[in-house]
């Protein structure tokens, strides 16, 4: 089972090359993919790294974590599934997290990996609640 791992704390400009040596030099068969700004394409200063074996991921974690890299403190470890972090209503505010109501409402869709059947589409969740407020008003008024 492939584990991911957190990689943040990255220089804002760094080598791709230098980081892969690096990470070569614990074990083979770790993937790095930075994570960039999508309007300059620069880096956002994280990545995550895909490592086969979970035994090289806590060694990964042991010799780097805190290591330093390009002038900054490397910060590893591993990535929590994005269903499995706390949210505002679960587990309290995340810290730095903005108050629900001041968050803009975007309809994301976000990867399950259990697909209930009779749940609406993603998608269109948005679209479904104003038509559902529509039909509301309607019968009300009536």
């Amino acid at each position: 089972m492939s584990v991911r791992l957190y990689i943040g704390n990255l220089p804002e400009t760094f080598d791709a090359k230098e980081l892969d040596a690096l990470l070569a030099n614990v074990g083979k068969g770790i993937r790095f993919k930075s994570v960039t700004d999508r309007d300059s394409g620069a880096s956002r200063g994280f990545g995550f790294a895909n490592v086969d074996d979970p035994k090289l991921a806590d060694a990964l974690i042991e010799q780097l974590n805190g290591k330093e890299f390009g002038g900054s403190t490397l910060r590893i470890e591993i990535s929590e599934r994005r269903d499995a972090r706390p949210t505002n209503a679960a587990a309290g505010s995340r810290v730095g997290a903005a108050p629900a109501a001041a968050r803009k409402a975007i309809n994301k869709v976000v990867h399950a990996d259990s697909v209930d059947a009779e749940a609406p589409d993603p998608r269109w969740a948005g679209e479904l609640s104003k038509l559902k407020d529509l039909l509301g008003k309607q019968t009300a008024a009536v």
